[in-house]
């Protein structure tokens, strides 16, 4: 079996294929920094070496399948990647003027099964490994022709990255490498819909990653209905952890709300939301609710998320109202996949 190379460092590489350093670096520079997959191509390994690197080892375990852009949001791109086994996976790059975030997969559908996220109604395959992880980065940044190498990173795609913990962890680990592309610590976000276990691993990793939670309701009975993983860490159990993170690593964090008509936008909503998390070193991103037909939920009228964030304002809750992105593209997550799945 050939060796997958996206999932390894740059002294992993020449170990595995027994190479001098430099040339482990080497080939970690084609992948990362030049994003460049054919080993003919890199032209400063010698002729032998790329023949034998290209019959021991494979540079890319995935393959662009569709790529759709936004003609309402200029530079929104999402991306189909098809996997070894046929499996697909959705990332999706959202341009900001001169910035770029890129948006990233850690599983193949996902179990947690939230009420209204396309994702979860495909089901759960299998986790990604480093490589499938990194590779979505890697070929929307070549697509796009990014060339700074300075992305902002968020793990937000189809998956919970904390149930594929280690693959997720050693995915930052390499976007972070210096001989790669570099991306800082505080430019990559890793979210979590409240796996509690991986929260409180994630505290002992000593880095600036940033953190953040999928909330989404603000009391136990209405979370359970959107977010099953609630019944078994109820908000209780969650914000305890999240207390425990911002005080072990003194990091601020981030809550995700998806706005979602009548059901979660409410002044009472917004009141309690701000109880919830008004002691903590903490950000709300409100987010209008990218729509899917088969969930039933839709997003509010946009006047209704401004009355929303000002309630949060109000209450001195550092807020910030997302802008929507990629409806035309069914950009949130999952959607693309499934509308494959169902073709």
């Amino acid at each position: 079996m050939k060796v997958r190379i996206t999932s390894l460092n740059p002294t992993e590489i020449a170990t595995e294929l027994g190479l001098q350093p430099f040339q482990g670096r080497q080939v970690f520079r084609w992948l990362h920094q030049k994003h460049v997959f054919d080993f003919e191509a890199m032209t400063d390994l010698s002729k032998e070496l790329r023949k034998e690197l290209a019959e021991r080892a494979m540079t890319s375990q995935l393959t662009l399948a569709h790529l759709s852009t936004s003609a309402r949001s200029f530079g929104t791109r999402k991306a189909l990647f098809r996997l070894e086994d046929g499996e697909t996976v959705e990332a999706v790059l959202i341009r900001d003027r001169d910035r770029a975030t890129i948006c990233l997969s850690t599983q193949v559908g996902c179990a947690v099964k939230c009420a209204f996220c396309a994702t979860g109604m495909s089901g759960y395959t299998r986790n990604l490994n480093p490589g499938e992880i990194v590779e979505q980065a890697l070929y929307l940044l070549k697509e796009e022709g990014i060339e700074d190498g300075h992305p902002n990173i968020v793990y937000m795609g189809m998956g919970e990255p904390f149930r594929n913990y280690d693959a997720t962890v050693r995915s930052v680990r390499l976007l972070m490498a210096r001989q790669g592309l570099g991306i800082g610590a505080r430019r990559i976000t890793v979210s979590t819909v409240g796996e509690v276990p991986g929260i409180r691993q994630f505290a002992e990793e000593g880095w600036q990653i940033r953190l953040s939670i999928s909330l989404h309701a603000a009391n136990n009975a209405l979370r359970s209905k959107l977010v099953p993983i609630n019944r078994k860490y109820p908000l209780e159990t969650l914000m305890s952890a999240v207390r425990d993170y911002v005080n072990a690593t003194r990091r601020h964090v981030t809550f995700e709300w998806a706005l979602l008509n009548d059901v979660n936008d409410s002044p009472r909503d917004a009141a309690e939301l701000a109880e919830l998390v008004s002691d903590l070193q903490a950000t709300v991103n409100l987010i209008p609710y990218n729509p899917i037909p088969e969930a039933g939920f839709a997003p509010p009228p946009f006047a209704k998320c401004e009355a929303f964030r000002d309630a949060l304002l109000k209450r001195s809750v550092n807020t910030t109202l997302r802008k929507e992105r990629g409806q035309d593209i069914n950009a949130a997550c999952g959607q693309l996949r499934r509308q494959l799945l169902s073709a």
